[in-house]
């Protein structure tokens, strides 16, 4: 580790293969945890390159636990974190808000790094049992049309670098390859980037591979669509922008939508909602992105028919009965 971090200190820059042996040694434990938390920080002080990104993704599904849902057609929606906003867990509502519009779902989630709450934490306060269970994660989505897919069991290298990611609270480049190694690779793909020179990379990585993906960015600097400012969109076709009143609603502020200041109030935030007891702003926030996802998938002739899909699934309690469904799931195996 020495003579790569020598290397980097010069400024240089990581090759594809390069990046991709110093992740599979990293997921083989041949680093420390100093040498991990220096390597880190490099990319906290410059941007990932295309190349280095690559490469890291390569390692990490390379050594992953493998998965595949035959016949499904899933969606992942997913943020990439390190905002700094501590927003309540949208991506995870919009995707039970999905699934209970009939779009099965395969979440990937990990514990906050640099966030109170990560899908992970409030996946475990719920009561889901984490598993990489192929069986059973199947089992899931045929009877609930969703299951969760927690990161460090599928994801032996992240292990060594979970808690120094949590002693560093900052969004590192772990936080950018999250959304890009889903172990089942889905379908569809929404993901949600802090800035645009992240939605630049995504932009270039997802176009080569063979799913449907949008990339949203609020322009005020949240990683998903929180109805605050405008919102770029990013897909195959092009770039677009959209104003909080094309997508459903207005959120006059970020506190409408914290998350709260520990993992219970972030539970009881994502219960309230999906009782139908969330505030006008909670709910707007959330049902946009569960209907750019519906979107994404072409099955819905434009955002506004898939928007009141997931109004529908809100307001009937469809998507409260995905959470009940998969919830007592746990409770039998």
């Amino acid at each position: 580790m020495k003579q790569i971090l020598n290397y980097l200190f010069e400024h240089k820059t990581l090759g594809r293969e390069d990046a991709r042996q110093i992740l599979l040694d990293l997921g083989r434990g041949a680093f420390n945890e100093h040498e991990l938390s220096a390597f880190m920080t490099v990319y906290l002080m410059r941007t990932i390159t295309i190349d280095e990104l690559l490469g890291f993704r390569d390692a990490l599904l390379e050594l992953c636990v493998p998965l595949s849902f035959p016949n499904q057609e899933v969606i992942d929606i997913v943020g990439t974190g390190g905002d700094g906003k501590n927003t309540f867990n949208i991506s995870t509502l919009s995707c039970f808000i999905v699934a209970g519009a009939g779009q099965p779902v395969a979440k990937h989630g990990s514990y906050g790094a640099s966030s109170i709450s990560g899908a992970s934490n409030l996946m475990d306060a719920i009561g889901y049992a984490f598993k990489n269970d192929e069986e059973s994660l199947r089992n899931e989505l045929n009877e609930s049309n969703i299951c969760f897919l927690h990161a460090p069991v599928f994801h032996p290298a992240l292990k060594a670098v979970a808690p120094i990611r949590k002693n560093l609270r900052v969004r590192t480049f772990f936080n950018m390859l999250g959304p890009m190694v889903n172990p089942c690779k889905p379908d569809f793909q929404l993901v949600g980037v802090y800035n645009l020179e992240i939605a630049r990379i995504y932009n270039y990585l997802l176009q080569s591979e063979n799913r449907k993906f949008a990339i949203v960015h609020s322009l005020d600097g949240y990683d998903e669509i929180s109805l605050t400012s405008d919102v770029k969109l990013i897909t195959a076709e092009g770039e677009k922008m959209f104003t909080p009143d094309q997508l459903g609603g207005t959120v006059f502020n970020g506190e409408e939508i914290s998350g709260g200041d520990s993992v219970e109030q972030a539970a009881k935030i994502f219960m309230d909602i999906l009782k139908g007891e969330g505030s006008p702003s909670q709910n707007a926030v959330v049902l946009a992105n569960a209907a750019m996802g519906l979107y994404i998938t072409g099955k819905f002739g434009d955002f506004d028919s898939a928007l009141e899909a997931a109004k529908e699934s809100l307001h009937s309690k469809k998507a409260l009965q995905v959470l009940h469904k998969l919830i007592s799931m746990q409770k039998k195996s």
